[in-house]
């Protein structure tokens, strides 16, 4: 045994931790079977499916106050937990896209990236032997704070009998007992589902009679579609009491490396959260908070984005429906979630949605997500690299050709 292998934590498995922790993370493993993919087929180009970041840069304007900020040397101290500047364009931001009004700056606060924000939360909840409700399929830091903790999560499905929505209704009452937070992200990723008021209601219902905050993950709020507005839980009356709002600047304003977002709550809330925060970072640089004050404040910015993303999607839609697939173009984010083929012709059967993917891509050089944690489905993103609207078309018209040329079963 090495020295290091005496001192892992036990929530890491202890002295076991590096025999036991070979299995990669999804995303680091799709990267590396894309990688061998590719050097075995390389004059197939790739169609990258599978991508969950913007395909394009942020705003030339908001760069443009990034370089500004950026040279002022009144910038160059930590900003702790905020500038009063970024979270006064937050709460305007919440009034005009979700018309949620009356919030001010002791309700907000920014986070490093909505990831880190998500990270912090169990810190201020959960003690040994508490419980979190966390939707799967979903974000996997959304639960692994809660463990490290040593706390559980208890897994609430999403099924497409259920519209990829929680079943609150059977749910133990010795779970509920000792659950402290329930986990929502709407739109969703992956199935791609949106939250309508009625939703919200009973979300916020159950919150209140079980004692239960709720952590509304709203990364992909402001892209919606065609008859979809964004919504916010903030709307039903009395939910400030029992819950909170994670926001991102990093899907709508292409700003995913920027490493800014906000978390939106009760004075109270905004307090503790605060308390754990200014003992874990120190605030994200005030030039990249004054670009996204800018960003905020200039909301529109975000419909050339929209537009994009309902276009690649009607486009998608209609390609895997002539494919095969059982897909319908859904209200918000960037995402189609579909249930896998059976498989090929007269030749393999797909087990798995990672068999499935995996196939596809080593066969087809086309990139997905594989997803089983609830049924088995394959997740294809609009966020690929294409120039042109005839771009889009031309990817389109070959991803149609290489699924028709190896006659998937459905």
């Amino acid at each position: 045994m090495e020295f290091l292998d005496s001192l892992v934590a036990n929530r890491f498995g202890g002295s076991s931790f590096f025999e036991s922790n070979k299995r990669l993370y999804k995303f680091e493993k799709i990267k590396i079977l894309t990688k061998e993919a590719m050097c075995k087929n390389p004059f197939l180009p790739l169609i990258d499916l599978g991508v969950g970041e913007p395909d394009k840069m942020a705003n030339e304007r908001i760069s443009d106050v990034l370089y500004t900020e950026a040279r002022d040397p009144s910038n160059r101290f930590y900003a702790d937990n905020g500038i009063l500047e970024f979270q006064d364009a937050a709460s305007k931001y919440m009034d005009k896209i979700f018309n949620i009004k009356g919030l001010t700056s002791s309700n907000i606060m920014h986070g490093i990236g909505s990831k880190s924000i998500l990270a912090m939360i169990p810190i201020c909840f959960i003690n040994p032997g508490d419980i979190c409700l966390m939707p799967i399929p979903s974000y996997p830091t959304l639960g692994t704070y809660t463990k490290f903790l040593g706390g559980e999560v208890y897994s609430l499905p999403l099924s497409d009998k259920n519209c990829f929505f929680p079943d609150l209704t059977n749910i133990p009452n010795y779970i509920l007992r000792k659950t402290k937070l329930l986990y929502i992200n709407y739109p969703n990723n992956p199935t791609g589902q949106v939250a309508n008021y009625e939703f919200y209601e009973n979300i916020v219902r159950f919150a209140k009679e079980n004692n239960i905050l709720v952590v509304s993950d709203m990364a992909y709020a402001h892209l919606t579609y065609d008859d979809y507005k964004p919504l916010s839980i903030f709307s039903i009356d009395g939910s400030m009491d029992v819950c909170i709002e994670v926001h991102s600047l990093s899907k709508s304003f292409n700003m995913t490396g920027w490493r800014l977002g906000f978390v939106v709550g009760s004075e109270n809330f905004i307090k503790l959260y605060s308390t754990i925060k200014s003992h874990t970072d120190s605030g994200q640089f005030r030039a990249i908070q004054k670009a996204g004050a800018f960003a905020l404040d200039n909301s529109s910015l975000v419909d050339i984005n929209i537009d994009r993303y309902s276009r690649r999607l009607d486009l998608l839609t209609h390609t895997l429906q002539e494919i095969g697939f059982k897909v319908t173009k859904p209200k918000g984010g960037f995402y189609l979630y579909a249930p896998i083929p059976k498989g090929v012709k007269n030749g393999i059967k797909f087990n798995s949605a990672e068999d499935a993917s995996t196939f596809i891509l080593s066969n087809l050089l086309v990139s997905t997500v594989p997803w089983d944690d609830c049924g088995s489905y394959l997740r294809f993103s609009v966020t690929y690299d294409a120039d042109s609207v005839q771009d889009e078309i031309l990817i389109m018209k070959e991803l149609k050709n290489r699924f028709i040329s190896l006659k998937f079963e459905f």
